[in-house]
């Protein structure tokens, strides 16, 4: 089963607008086991979803094993990983107890370097543990002050007056790679990367989706203007805009409860969705699609099942009436773009 595919910023590169997001791979918050790995990754494939993105840090190393071993071999997979972390020996990990979220018993722990040398040992290292000679995308991974806090100007000091950008550059240049961008969850990371690098793409996790439309104000104007594409990353704000308000399991908003004022936005949105007959995450997937800047989401998903109702979701007939309640009333800005109609995003 194929699915539309949109170019990745001014590269000849084109990814299908569902990809894999596989972090669950490397066990985030619960273990997977090897056999459903294999089997997630493989109906993931065979359903279309052949943009693939790992990192070092899912489950320090696991995620790119898992990963590399369901592509070798495959044609026509566009797959990303990420740098900016190393991944140093840790002969203290004995288990799988939880680590930075995740579930995982390799020997190793993260160490940020954003610095030339970094950037590729960190590429090199991802090419040995994913077993492949290459690499379509790196991403620079979680620049950014929510991350690093004060340290953050040493960090992104790193990238620029350390070279971590020019290594990509010269990656890029020398086709070892296709593309190369920044993966963050904050919109200032990304304004102030397009300040200092020529990317590509950008892996914006959480901040365009259907509960907010924050970007539409700089950073997708800006990536209009210079050619750079978006892949988003947490179209469901962490849970909520799967959940909904009205289950009894806790709705999340960015990792954590949702406070009242999200829960009665959601809710609003939810009261749309029961009068045009619509599922709540297809309306999520769909909504992010209709911007041409974005070039693909791509959902962390864990078993087969799940990755066969990301499908379900993009082909479920919304109509264009519901969009435009959800704007009449408020819930979508005027600026945003809405799909054109009944089907599947196009």
């Amino acid at each position: 089963m194929t699915l539309p595919r949109r170019r990745i910023g001014r590269t000849a590169l084109t990814v299908p607008e569902i990809g894999f997001g596989a972090a669950p791979m490397g066990n985030l918050y619960n273990p997977v086991g090897d056999e459903q790995a294999r089997a997630t990754l493989s109906t993931a494939l065979d359903s279309g979803l052949t943009h693939i993105d790992t990192a070092p840090y899912y489950g320090f190393g696991l995620s790119e094993r898992r990963v590399g071993d369901a592509v070798r071999g495959r044609t026509n997979v566009v797959l990303s990983t990420k740098v900016g972390r190393l991944l140093a020996v840790d002969t203290g990990v004995i288990d799988d107890r939880e680590r930075c979220g995740f579930r995982s018993a390799l020997p190793f722990r993260p160490v940020y370097d954003y610095s030339h040398d970094g950037i590729l040992r960190s590429h090199e290292a991802s090419l040995q543990r994913l077993g492949l000679g290459q690499v379509d995308i790196l991403y620079v991974h979680d620049i950014g002050a929510v991350t690093h806090g004060d340290a953050n100007s040493a960090m992104m000091a790193q990238l620029t007056t350390g070279g971590g950008f020019n290594a990509l550059e010269r990656l890029r240049a020398e086709g070892a790679i296709a593309a190369f961008g920044i993966g963050v969850n904050e919109v200032q990371a990304c304004l102030d990367c397009l300040d200092r690098a020529d990317l590509d793409v950008i892996l914006l996790a959480g901040r365009y989706t259907l509960l907010e439309q924050g970007p539409l104000d700089d950073l997708i104007p800006l990536c209009a203007r210079r050619g750079i594409s978006l892949t988003l990353g947490g179209i469901f704000n962490s849970g909520i805009l799967a959940t909904g308000t009205r289950g009894n399991s806790v709705g999340y908003y960015n990792y954590a409860p949702a406070p009242p004022e999200i829960l009665a936005r959601v809710g609003r949105i939810e009261d749309v969705c029961g009068r045009y007959g619509v599922a709540l995450p297809a309306a999520a997937l769909q909504f992010v699609l209709s911007h041409p800047v974005v070039a693909s989401v791509i959902p962390g998903l864990d078993t087969p099942d799940r990755v066969r109702a990301i499908r379900q979701l993009y082909e479920a007939p919304i109509p264009r009436d519901f969009w435009t309640e959800l704007r009449h009333l408020g819930l979508l800005r005027p600026d945003a773009p809405i799909p054109s109609g009944i089907g599947a995003v196009r």
